[in-house]
């Protein structure tokens, strides 16, 4: 690595985003179900109370009760509908069940057909990802072409830095693969 601080700069922002990339293909994948309950489904989802929205987590417990049932226990038990609705609103393909006080989300199991489905779904996601690492590839590249063309840094420093951006993206894909196949295990995994 060339002393540089432009140079510097590039690879802290480049290591970012790459970071940041393989991060947000996690978070998805944690929103995809595997036929088991999963709280992590309902991370993003918003619901409406008090006149404003908020994330389902401020507004209640949500806790695994067994291997393919989620109970949601609002602290506020006038927020079961609101909840309810936002839940069916949020096409997250299960139906609550509501006794008045909690809300039940019972996952079925997954049937071969919808586990290949999900397959496809996270392996387009995953291409998307590593789309999304070249696309930064190519950011950090024309930085680095600009510096030269600059004449901030040498030739022999381009060249290597080039090997370094290559280097980080190549580790960056690889982990993006490796998490990937973990998803694809646990979907096929009955």
């Amino acid at each position: 690595m060339i002393q540089n601080e432009k140079v510097e700069e590039i690879f802290l922002v480049l290591e970012d985003k790459l970071d940041k990339t393989v991060s947000v293909l996690r978070e998805n994948f944690a929103a995809i179900r595997a036929g088991r309950a999963n709280p992590h489904i309902l991370d993003k989802l918003q619901v409406e109370a008090y006149g404003m929205m908020s994330p389902l987590q401020q507004l209640g417990n949500v806790a695994v009760s067994d291997a393919r049932c989620l109970v949601i226990s609002p602290w506020d038990k006038s927020l079961v509908k609101a909840i309810e609705k936002a839940i069916l609103a949020s096409n997250i393909g299960i139906t609550p069940t509501n006794d008045g006080s909690v809300i039940r989300l019972v996952f079925p199991e997954l049937t071969e057909e919808r586990r290949k489905e999900l397959v496809k779904q996270v392996k387009k996601m995953g291409e998307e990802s590593k789309v999304a690492a070249r696309n930064i590839r190519r950011e950090a590249m024309e930085g680095l072409k600009k510096l030269k063309t600059g004449k901030e840094i040498s030739e022999d420093e381009a060249k290597n830095a080039e090997l370094d951006v290559e280097e980080q993206i190549g580790k960056c894909i690889e982990e993006i693969e490796k998490t990937v196949s973990a998803k694809e295990k646990e979907l096929l995994t009955v």
